[in-house]
């Protein structure tokens, strides 16, 4: 049976041929695909196998390369403008020719200059395009996640609500704004969570660890700083958002609770200015 060659992304491929302007490969269904001789490691020899990224010179020819796209296709990445024209805008993702973004194909319209993220596809003529129009790509209802758990997140655009975010590649997801506790950039990666499942089966995200194991996480760690500074500590339950923040990296809610939890322990002892080890 023939090997299926998926093009606009990494395949594993046999030397079947070796000509003086490079080496080709079996291609499969696709037939036989060239590896310029710039891009063949000098261990390529026929009958072995490469790891090779296929996609499509400025003829729409399709080609190997060993070197590595910022994004494949079913990815999603942040990628520069470099040119824009009548056909669309087209972005640098580190391949000879740019990746075109159709104007039909843009939630906004782009600029020069300007990245933005984009979701990788093939065409209905078969050339690798890209969008910025990623629900039209990308699940924004659960089928999947559970409410605390750890996902891998992606800043792709902003909202009066706040920003959504690019979970473990596949979903779309809501960072509430009154769940962001610090600056946030477009094509920024996190480590967040699944903060809750809305009626409308849409997710919402936080980038703090939520619930009792996230409580008594804070709890040790502000027991570790106090025991590290002769058990006092001057950021009390009254200090800034900001203030807290900047040193455990949670909400002043957060905080809080903590504290209080803590001082029901008897851990601790609040006074106005300041909190102390008991």
């Amino acid at each position: 049976m023939a090997q299926t060659v998926n093009v606009g992304q990494m395949n594993t491929l046999k030397v079947i041929k070796e000509v003086e302007f490079g080496l080709y490969l079996d291609g499969g269904d696709l037939g036989e695909i060239l590896l310029p001789n710039r891009y063949a490691p000098s261990h390529a020899q026929v009958g072995k196998n490469l790891d090779v990224f296929i996609h499509l010179d400025s003829k729409d020819r399709l080609l190997a390369t060993t070197d590595t796209p910022m994004a494949s296709v079913g990815e999603v990445a942040y990628l520069k403008v470099t040119d824009v024209n009548r056909t669309g805008a087209f972005l640098d993702w580190g391949m000879p020719k740019d990746l075109l973004v159709p104007y039909s194909e843009q939630r906004v319209p782009m600029e020069v200059g300007r990245s933005y993220c984009v979701y990788v596809y093939i065409d209905n003529s078969d050339r690798l395009a890209a969008s910025s129009k990623l629900s039209l790509f990308l699940k924004e209802t659960n089928d999947t996640f559970k409410s605390g758990q750890p996902v891998k997140l992606m800043v792709v655009s902003r909202s009066d609500l706040g920003y959504t975010a690019l979970i473990d590649g596949t979903h779309l997801g809501l960072i509430h704004k009154s769940d962001i506790l610090q600056p946030l950039r477009m094509g920024q990666k996190m480590q967040g969570y699944i903060k809750g499942i809305r009626p409308d089966h849409k997710i919402n995200l936080t980038l703090q660890k939520q619930g009792k194991e996230a409580r008594d996480e804070l709890g040790e760690m502000i027991l570790a700083v106090l025991e590290a500074h002769e058990g006092k500590s001057e950021l009390t339950d009254k200090s800034t958002p900001e203030a807290i923040f900047d040193q455990y990296r949670v909400s002043k809610a957060s905080y809080k609770k903590a504290l209080g939890k803590l001082y029901k322990a008897r851990k601790i002892d609040i006074q106005p200015g300041s909190i102390s080890l008991l």
